[in-house]
């Protein structure tokens, strides 16, 4: 799986926009609940959680890597936030109304065991994402250009992968015994600066990151080169628009 340590600074600055993109699904999959609390597993640079207590929910952010946490702490210093991950939250059973786990199963070693970790501390309702669009098809593209080798980064083992689409999402929670899975697509267009983009990629963020930082220093100039190119292929005005697309899942219990 992806190395994120010490990826903070260049996330908040890059993807972290990208990622909220999901919001409006999250919010409206909850509903509104005054003084409901929820946890916000995997909460990153602390944008989502924000945003969700800005509404009235009681929250609590949950975040291993520590340059994310100290980035959401600068920026939302009332921000309840907590160490701790997946597969193994310190919480207990049933503490908390609703539990949002916006990208994050794409990013575990077992995502069965990472889902049935979401549904023990969920009283109600456990909304998750995964990436069925992810900006892979973006970079795929730069690769190419640059004349270099696929990325092939971690693959999971045959029996914890499973298929990155809305029915093999449904079908891998209900696996994990989430109760009442029900999961619709979100289609939304992230009008990216170019020079943020790349900070993603200098920050060593995500996959095309993780692949940059491997590079020799010629490789790394046929990379740069590759993504202006891509860059002047999508551009529109001062901004890329990219479109991405997420399953947005629901499991309601009781």
């Amino acid at each position: 799986m992806k190395d994120w340590d010490g990826v903070g600074e260049a996330y908040a600055a890059s993807y972290a926009a990208l990622c909220a993109g999901t919001f409006d699904a999250l919010a409206a999959a909850l509903g509104t609940v005054p003084g409901g609390t929820l946890l916000d597993v995997g909460a990153g640079e602390g944008g989502i959680a924000a945003r969700f207590a800005h509404r009235g929910w009681e929250v609590t952010a949950c975040e291993p890597e520590p340059t994310m946490r100290a980035v959401a702490l600068r920026t939302y210093p009332t921000l309840h936030m907590v160490e701790g991950g997946l597969p193994s939250l310190p919480f207990a059973d049933r503490s908390v109304d609703a539990v949002v786990a916006n990208f994050v199963l794409n990013h575990v070693p077992s995502p069965r065991a990472a889902a049935r970790e979401l549904g023990r501390v969920a009283r109600g309702t456990v909304v998750a994402t995964i990436w069925t669009r992810s900006p892979s098809w973006f970079w795929t593209g730069v690769v190419e250009r640059a004349g270099l080798p696929p990325y092939a980064g971690e693959r999971l083992p045959a029996e914890e992968d499973f298929a990155r689409t809305a029915d093999g999402f449904a079908a891998m929670l209900v696996e994990a015994g989430l109760p009442e899975v029900v999961v619709s697509e979100h289609t939304w267009t992230w009008e990216a600066d170019p020079e943020t983009l790349w900070t993603s990629v200098e920050g060593r963020v995500a996959g095309a990151g993780a692949q940059y930082a491997a590079l020799s220093s010629s490789e790394r100039s046929r990379f740069r080169a590759g993504f202006e190119e891509t860059v002047a292929a999508h551009r529109m005005g001062g901004a890329l628009p990219l479109e991405h697309r997420a399953a947005v899942a629901v499991s309601r219990r009781g």
